[in-house]
C-alpha cells in the first residue's frame, strides 16, 4: 500500500488531521521519527497541540536529505501556527520562519529564552489555550493545504505562515524571508577576491533628469509586500509623524539589542514610506556580513601586500586611547582580526578591508575605532549604490572639514536656484515650523557639489539652530536632501529640549558629556551655543547665486558615466575609492544592492565627542589652503575643539 502522507506527532490536532485525511489518502501516523520514514511518503505533517521547537528541528534534520516536503502545525501562547511548507531543496525553512516571527514580536528576548528552555526540556504536551474548536479549525486549514500540495496546486503556505487566534478563530497569512545566516537552509558563498571584484556595467537612468535607475513606482510593487509585516516582517512597524513640516514616515527594524528606526522624509507620505523601507534595508545590510561568509582572520602585518592599512581611514588620538575608560584599544598590526574583500578603484583590484570598518555595528569591543554607517548606500543597481555611497562620504566629509577648520563658506541665495519646489519647501519651513533656512556651499577640492544647511528658529521655543548636509552632482538635489534632514528635527524635539535643558546646558560647558548621536543636535539647540557657529552666521558676506557657485556639468543618460567621471577625479587627486559589497539575499531577490564606500583620507562621521577621528587625516589641514580659506596649512591644535553639530 502506498503511504502518501505521514503524520508525526500526538494530540488532538494530529488525531483530527489523521482522521480527516484517511478517507482521501493513504496515511501513516507516528508519534515521532523513531520508526523512520516510509519510502513511499509524498508529504509529512508534523503536528502538536503545543510549541515543541525540538520536533521541528528534528523534522529538518530527518527530511532535508530525503527531499520530502513537510508542513507543521502547532500552538504557541493561544495562537495556532501553520507552516511554512518546507521544501528541502529551497531556502526558507521552519527555523527561518521562527526567527522572523520571533524578531517581529515585542518580547523577542523573552521568547528566545523560552524557546531555548523548550528545546532543553523537550517541550510540553498541550498549550492551555488550545481549544478543541480552534484545533479543528487548524485541522481544516491543514487538510486544505495537503490537498493543494498533493494536486500540484500552489499552496498558501509556500513561503508563508498562517496565524490563527484560537479564541476568535481570526486567521491571517504572513510571508517571511529566508534567513541568510540560517544553520539549516542557508548556503552563503565564502568571501573571495573574485566575488569582490567590480566591473562597472551600464546603468541607464529612468529619465534624463534623474539619478536613479529604478523608479519608486517600480519598487512600490515589492517594498511593503516583501519587507513590511507586523507579525513576520523583516520590518515590523511603521509610523506617520504629522508634526514636522514635510511628510515623515518611520519604519522599525527589530534587533535583539533593541529597535532601530529608519525614516523617510519627502513631500509625499507614500514616497516617504518607501524611502523609510529602503533606509531600513540599508541599515540591516550594513550591520554584519549576510551575503558572504568571512573566512580570513589574520594580522595586517601578514596581509599588508593585499590589505588596506587601517590607519589611513583615520584613528583616534593617542591621548584618547590612553584614557582608562576609552572603549577601544589602538590598532595593533600584529593582532589577528577578521577581514573582508573589497574593490579598490584606484588600484583596480580586490583589497582586504577590516570587517570592523566594513560593517558598522561591529565596532565596539573588538574594534580599534568607532565606525558608523558612513558610506553605506542602497541602490537599484550596484553602480547606483556606489554612486550614493560616495555622495554620503562626501557629504559627511565636507561638513566635518568645514566644522574642524571653521571655514567661512559662501552663503547661497536659495531663490537663485530657480526651482519652485525648493522655494516652496523653504517657505513652508518658515510658515509651518518657524525656521529660516540658510544654505552654504561646502564643496571641497573634488568639485562634487556639497552644501551645509542650517535652520535658525524664529520662535522663542524649540531648538535654536539645526544643521544638516547634502552632496550630489546636482546641487539642488543636495540642498533638498539637507532641507528634508533639517525638517525631521523641526518641532519634534521641543518638549525634549525643555525637559532636558539642564543636562544639555552641562554639555555646553563639558564636551565630554556629548556621548550620543542625539546629544550633538540637542547641544546646538541651545541659544548659548550659537556663538560657535559665528564663522557661518556672519551676515556681512554677500549672497551668492547657484550659477556663480556651481559649474554646470555634462548630463549623462547612464548613471555609470556619472560614476566614472567621479572616479576619474578621485584618481587625479590620488583618493582611493574602496567598495565593499554588502548585498544580502533578502534585497538581491528584488534587484537591489547595498555597499559600503570607504575613501581613505576623508573625514568619517563620528558621534560622541570622545570618539572624534582625525588622526592620520591630513586633508583637514591642507584643503583649507588649497581652497583659499587659509594662507597656510592648519595644525591639529588649531582645529575646532567643540563637538560638531551634525544631528
Amino acid at each position: 500500500m502506498k503511504a502518501d502522507v505521514l503524520v508525526v506527532g500526538e494530540g488532538v490536532l494530529a488525531d483530527h488531521v489523521y482522521g480527516d485525511l484517511s478517507g482521501q489518502y493513504q496515511v501513516t501516523h507516528q508519534t515521532d521519527f523513531e520508526a523512520g520514514i516510509p519510502q513511499t511518503t509524498a508529504m509529512v505533517l508534523v503536528l502538536q497541540d503545543a510549541w515543541n521547537p525540538i520536533a521541528h528541528q528534528k523534522a529538518e534534520e530527518m527530511l532535508r536529505p530525503t527531499g520530502i516536503p513537510w508542513l507543521r502545525g502547532f500552538v504557541s501562547f493561544g495562537e495556532g501556527i501553520i507552516g511554512p511548507l518546507v521544501r528541502p531543496d529551497t531556502h526558507g525553512c521552519s527555523q527561518c520562519a521562527d526567527l522572523r516571527h520571533l524578531m517581529a514580536g515585542r518580547d523577542r528576548k523573552e521568547m528566545w529564552e523560552i524557546r531555548k528552555q523548550l528545546q532543553e526540556k523537550g517541550g510540553i504536551q498541550r498549550d492551555v489555550a488550545a481549544s478543541r474548536t480552534g484545533l479543528m479549525q487548524m485541522a481544516h486549514l491543514i487538510g486544505a493545504e495537503v490537498g493543494r500540495v498533493m494536486k500540484g496546486d500552489h499552496p498558501h503556505s509556500e513561503g508563508r505562515v498562517a496565524l490563527i487566534n484560537l479564541k476568535t478563530l481570526n486567521s491571517s497569512w504572513h510571508s517571511f524571508l529566508p534567513d541568510p545566516l540560517c544553520a539549516v537552509c542557508s548556503e552563503l558563498p565564502e568571501d573571495s577576491p573574485e566575488l569582490a571584484r567590480i566591473s562597472l556595467q551600464s546603468s541607464p537612468k529612468i529619465s534624463p533628469d534623474s539619478y536613479r535607475c529604478r523608479s519608486m513606482e517600480d519598487l512600490s510593487k515589492v517594498l511593503a509586500k516583501d519587507y513590511l509585516d507586523h507579525r513576520m516582517g523583516f520590518l515590523n512597524n511603521k509610523m506617520y509623524d504629522l508634526v514636522p513640516p514635510f511628510a515623515d514616515v518611520s519604519v522599525n527594524l527589530p534587533l535583539f539589542i533593541g529597535d532601530e528606526g529608519a525614516a523617510g522624509r519627502t513631500l509625499s507620505y507614500a514616497v516617504s514610506e518607501m524611502t523609510a523601507i529602503l533606509e531600513g534595508l540599508e541599515r540591516y545590510c550594513g550591520m554584519e556580513p549576510r551575503g558572504k561568509r568571512t573566512v580570513i582572520h589574520d594580522s595586517y602585518r601578514n596581509l599588508k601586500d593585499h590589505a588596506l592599512n587601517p590607519t589611513k581611514v583615520g584613528v583616534h588620538a593617542k591621548e584618547q586611547y590612553a584614557k582608562s575608560d576609552f572603549p577601544f584599544p589602538p590598532f595593533n598590526p600584529d593582532r589577528s582580526i577578521d577581514w573582508v574583500w573589497g574593490h579598490s578603484f584606484l588600484q583596480e583590484r580586490p583589497i582586504l578591508v577590516p570587517e570592523l570598518l566594513s560593517y558598522y555595528s561591529l565596532g565596539c569591543g573588538e574594534g580599534f575605532v568607532y565606525e558608523t554607517s558612513n558610506g553605506c548606500a542602497l541602490g537599484g543597481s550596484l553602480e547606483e549604490a556606489i554612486f550614493y555611497g560616495i555622495m554620503e562620504v562626501v557629504e559627511r566629509d565636507s561638513f566635518l572639514l568645514t566644522w574642524y577648520a571653521q571655514l567661512s563658506l559662501p552663503r547661497l541665495d536659495p531663490y537663485s536656484a530657480n526651482d519652485k519646489e525648493l522655494e516652496l519647501m523653504i517657505d513652508r519651513a518658515r510658515a509651518a515650523a518657524g525656521y529660516d533656512i540658510y544654505l552654504y556651499n561646502s564643496t571641497m577640492e573634488h568639485g562634487i557639489p556639497s552644501v551645509w544647511a542650517m535652520a535658525k528658529n524664529r520662535k522663542q521655543k524649540g531648538l535654536n539652530i539645526i544643521c544638516a548636509a547634502g552632496a550630489h552632482l546636482d546641487p539642488i538635489r543636495a540642498v533638498k536632501s539637507a532641507v528634508f534632514e533639517l525638517a525631521g528635527m523641526m518641532l519634534t524635539l521641543d518638549e525634549k529640549m525643555e525637559e532636558d535643558q539642564e543636562e544639555i546646558e552641562k554639555m555646553l560647558h563639558d564636551s565630554s558629556l556629548v556621548q550620543k548621536m542625539d546629544d550633538h543636535g540637542m547641544l546646538y539647540g541651545l541659544p548659548q551655543a550659537e556663538e560657535r557657529l559665528e564663522f557661518l552666521l556672519d551676515d556681512n558676506r554677500p549672497l551668492r547665486t547657484f550659477d556663480e557657485e556651481f559649474k554646470q556639468k555634462a548630463k549623462h543618460s547612464d548613471l555609470t558615466d556619472d560614476l566614472q567621471d567621479i572616479l576619474q577625479e578621485f584618481r587625479r587627486l590620488k583618493l582611493e575609492v574602496i567598495v565593499v559589497d554588502q548585498t544580502t539575499p533578502e534585497i538581491k531577490r528584488n534587484g537591489l544592492h547595498c555597499v559600503k564606500v570607504l575613501i581613505p583620507g576623508m573625514l568619517p562621521m563620528t558621534f560622541g565627542h570622545h570618539l572624534t577621528r582625525v588622526t592620520g587625516l591630513e586633508r583637514v589641514l591642507r584643503v583649507p589652503v588649497e581652497l583659499g580659506y587659509a594662507k597656510q596649512p592648519l595644525k591639529l591644535e588649531q582645529l575646532n575643539p567643540h563637538p560638531h553639530p551634525f544631528p
